[in-house]
């Protein structure tokens, strides 16, 4: 892991795979280690450059002040569009993974010069916030259940762990891994500051974002070949957001992950590699 500047952006990065390789680039949902390691190698081992970052206020990437964003979503999109031109080897693969897929989508719109492929996971085409009546809502059980309970002590590692394990448990996904992976992101955040840790674990940064204009009447103009994966059993954003994306996309191929709910389990990395990469 390392970090680099992107347009005047301290973005931090990790790399797997030959630096000469076709560029992959995944857009963390907030922090990189949304992308399980597991898919990472698999792309790379698929001869790709892979790229996964962390968005802004989360992991390695400058941190301002997340309970009040200074920046919109288009500047988010911008930066990944930057990423590219700064790493070299562009245009590329971009990969977006729940909040993430909502830059992947404004910066494919934005600046499609800078893409040849999208794959969006987990996510939709609307803002956070109302969405659109012909699209599913977050599951209100689900949402209650995560929502209400007590705040960790984000300044306690295990505290902090633990606090994701039951959150997973809740959507469906596994406690265990999500245990491991908040750990490391709790090692990777810059301080205990509340605000920040929740940042990185819970990414509401993106209910603080101007996320103006929408796009989702744009997305008939993505003319890159495009993947829309989604999980079946996913209570956050209902799989039925997935099959609207792939509906909206021309030519998009939609898969959906029978098994997994928000996050993408190393189970269906190898389905997924290699749906990403026959793009």
């Amino acid at each position: 892991m390392t970090t680099v500047r992107a347009g005047g952006i301290a973005l931090g990065i990790e790399s797997f795979g030959a630096e000469g390789a076709p560029l992959m680039l995944l857009v963390g949902g907030t922090t990189m280690l949304s992308w399980p390691d597991a898919l990472c190698e698999r792309l790379a081992a698929g001869g790709r450059r892979v790229v996964r970052y962390d968005l802004r206020d989360s992991g390695e990437s400058t941190t301002e002040d997340p309970l009040a964003p200074a920046y919109t979503l288009r500047d988010l999109a911008a930066d990944a569009a930057a990423l590219v031109e700064e790493l070299g080897g562009g245009p590329a693969h971009l990969a977006g993974i729940g909040v993430g897929g909502m830059v992947a989508q404004v910066a494919a719109l934005d600046r499609p010069e800078a893409f040849s492929a999208l794959t969006l996971v987990g996510t939709r085409a609307v803002a956070p916030g109302p969405v659109d009546d012909d699209l599913p809502d977050h599951d209100g059980e689900t949402m209650g259940r995560l929502f209400s309970r007590s705040l960790p002590d984000w300044g306690d590692r295990e505290a902090v762990a633990d606090f994701a394990a039951s959150g997973a448990e809740i959507r469906g996904d596994d406690p265990v891994a999500a245990r491991a992976t908040a750990a490391r992101i709790w090692d990777r955040t810059p301080g205990t500051g509340p605000a920040v840790q929740m940042a990185n674990q819970m990414g509401l940064v993106f209910s603080r974002l101007d996320c103006a204009p929408r796009w989702r009447e744009r997305l008939s103009g993505i003319g890159i070949p495009t993947l829309v994966v989604h999980g079946r059993r996913d209570r956050f954003f209902p799989v039925g957001n997935g099959e609207a994306l792939a509906r909206g996309i021309p030519g998009a191929r939609l898969l959906v992950l029978d098994e997994a709910a928000t996050s993408l389990p190393d189970a269906a990395a190898g389905a997924v590699a290699e749906a990403m990469l026959a793009l």
